[in-house]
């Protein structure tokens, strides 16, 4: 495909990219790798019932090619392959047609794909789907992701040869002791140090030098993507690579892992994505074509959805509709009773289910927006069928639904008025630790360690203690609450303290811990009163996956936890205690990262405090 600015080379029929020809330079694809190798798609699955996240890695190979679409303004490829009983076992059981996209005067090319599972072939897991490219290794050094630090020159993939590093707890992260470049020498090189939310991740690339030429993914919605804005995926790594990831497991775990039936039947289209290209005047500074990629990035997600993909399956503009409203807060707490205007709250569409669902919902389509400071919200461009309305609201515990199925039909226009959302709540607030966003990042970040970048187990030797009324969150609690490790390797449990006072304590009462977590690893918080030789008051159970913690995250799936606790625990002007333990210790990144406690008085104490 050429139209003149960019050319590009597939594989007929297996539709993989071989070639990218653009500004002089003959292929900005890696041309050491196998042509297979260097612009692709591919999966990651398992048998029905896995319980890890680690599946066979399947390129996904066409087996025949058409011509969808060809006219003066553009060009449509079809590179599509099918499966039947024959290859059961062996290839993945997924009808799948990849797309790619080429228009008259564009400087880059789309690419789509539309999956389907039919009804009575086999069950299976699905645990990843991607597109991938390999650029040029001698061309292709510098990458920016976003407008902070992550944006640099980045080291060689022959840096992190056994050779030349040196691997720490996880494979992807090594310790690089004698780069090429000896000013990476002592930096820990990890490709989960570049994830991103996808609310953020919009582009990603690289940029070559001599010629000024950028390498950008461009992803104009979401909306194909699984467990709603928060979710963090991959974007670029040392390689050169560069990635778009439409489901993962990454930061969720099993949860987020896709499972087929085999009565189910399912389709999705997964993309467009624009595969931008760039250049600058020679004398110009290269790295401006980051703002540039950006400037483009908008122009894409104002045109979405495209009107140009000739797939039936992907709807236009005018097959979609849209929903609007106002989210309002009430805490019953409040002395007028009156309502609060949701702020920034994330306010989506995703498939009916119960609350919080859309955090694990992997099979269908979501749409998601931010509510403005008087709690407006418009959500559009929402492909037909059948959704739940879901929000958070940053500053409240808990998930709102809305129990209403909302029925999405072409060009609707749906006014769901003022919603009202009330947050878990059972009596006055006695105390609280952290601020309620789903994240850690409040709490006490220490500095790495200047060997090791991502060393997160402890090494102090006193567990944490934390003094309501003393202790200042932000110094004093630690934002991931992990296990000590022995002399001898193992990991011992560690058990946090929460130490305050009660001026008076209702015997007859109840009161209410709220347990917030922003991430959970393999993990069985117990939770214990006053006594540390009692038995467990509460137990999470064994919860979590996300391995946050070890990819350097600072939130993965988001858990609330409500815990009654009888006043007769608890002592009137005395000191009492809360005692918090990671019971799991078989591995040393099993852990919790907290996003907010809070204490709750019986609900007698709210009439007195409104009074």
């Amino acid at each position: 495909m050429s139209n003149g600015i960019v050319q590009v080379t597939l594989q007929n029929p297996e539709g993989h990219i071989t070639r990218i020809k653009y500004k002089g330079i003959d292929n900005l694809l890696e041309v050491q790798k196998n042509e297979s190798s260097r612009g692709y798609w591919d999966v990651v699955w398992s048998p029905p019932g896995s319980t890890r996240t680690e599946g066979t890695l399947e390129s996904v190979t066409g087996t025949i090619c058409k011509v969808i679409k060809e006219t003066q303004d553009q060009v449509e490829v079809s590179f599509s392959r099918t499966w039947n009983f024959s290859l059961k076992g062996k290839s993945v059981p997924l009808k799948i047609d990849k797309r790619y996209i080429m228009l008259r005067g564009s400087s880059g090319f789309y690419t789509y794909a539309i999956f389907e599972h039919v009804k009575g072939w086999p069950s299976f897991d699905l645990e990843a789907t991607r597109v991938a490219f390999k650029l040029r290794r001698d061309k292709f050094h510098y990458m920016a992701m976003s407008d902070d630090d992550r944006q640099r020159d980045m080291p060689l993939p022959e840096d992190r040869l056994p050779e030349r590093s040196k691997t720490l707890d996880y494979p992807e992260a090594v310790l690089l002791v004698d780069p090429l470049e000896p000013k990476f020498k002592g930096q820990v090189d990890d490709k989960y140090q570049y994830t991103c939310e996808l609310k953020d991740l919009r582009v990603h690339g690289w940029i070559c030098t001599n010629p000024a030429v950028g390498f950008w993914q461009i992803t104009p919605s979401n909306e194909f993507r699984v467990g709603g804005p928060i979710k963090q995926e991959l974007t670029s790594h040392v390689g050169p690579t560069t990635l778009s990831i439409f489901s993962s497991a990454h930061y969720g775990g099993n949860d987020m892992v896709i499972k087929f039936e085999e009565t189910e039947s399912w389709k999705k289209v997964l993309g467009p994505i624009f595969i931008y290209l760039n250049t600058i005047p020679d004398g110009k500074n290269p790295y401006t074509l980051w703002n540039d990629a950006k400037h483009q990035m908008s122009i894409e997600v104002d045109r979405w959805p495209y009107d140009f993909p000739a797939s039936p399956d992907f709807q236009s503009a005018r097959q979609r509709g849209a929903v609007k409203g106002r989210l309002l807060v009430q805490d019953s707490l409040t002395k007028s009773h009156g309502y609060i205007s949701a702020n920034d709250a994330y306010i989506g569409l995703a498939p009916p289910g119960d609350v919080g669902s859309w955090q694990r919902e992997t099979k269908q389509y979501q749409f998601w927006t931010k509510t403005n400071k008087e709690g407006y919200f418009t959500i559009k461009n929402i492909i037909a069928g059948e959704y739940n309305l879901y929000a958070w609201v940053p500053g409240f515990i808990g998930d709102y639904k809305n129990s209403k199925i909302i029925n999405i039909t072409p060009g609707v226009k749906i006014n769901m008025g003022e919603l009202v959302y009330h947050p878990p709540r059972y009596g006055p607030t006695l105390w609280a630790i952290g601020f309620p966003d789903r994240t850690a990042a409040e709490f006490h970040i220490p500095d790495p360690q200047p060997k090791y970048a991502n060393n997160f187990f402890s090494k102090v030797l006193i567990d944490l203690v934390y003094t309501i009324g003393e202790s200042n969150s932000r110094k004093d609690f630690f934002f991931a609450h992990v296990l000590r490790e022995a002399d001898d390797g193992t990991y011992k449990r560690t058990t946090w303290t929460i130490k305050f006072r009660l001026d008076h304590v209702n015997e007859s009462g109840t009161y209410v811990l709220r347990l917030a977590l922003a991430s959970a690893h393999q993990s069985n918080l117990l939770v214990r009163i006053n006594d540390l030789n009692n038995d467990p008051l509460f137990s999470t159970g064994f919860i979590g996956g996300d391995n946050a913690i070890a990819r350097h995250g600072i939130h993965g799936l988001y858990w609330l936890f409500s815990i009654k606790i009888p006043g007769s625990h608890l002592y009137s002007h005395g000191l009492n205690s809360i005692y918090l333990t990671q019971a799991s210790n078989k591995t040393h990144f099993q852990g919790v990262m907290y996003d907010y406690i809070r204490l709750e008085g019986p609900r007698s104490s709210i009439v007195n405090k409104i009074s």
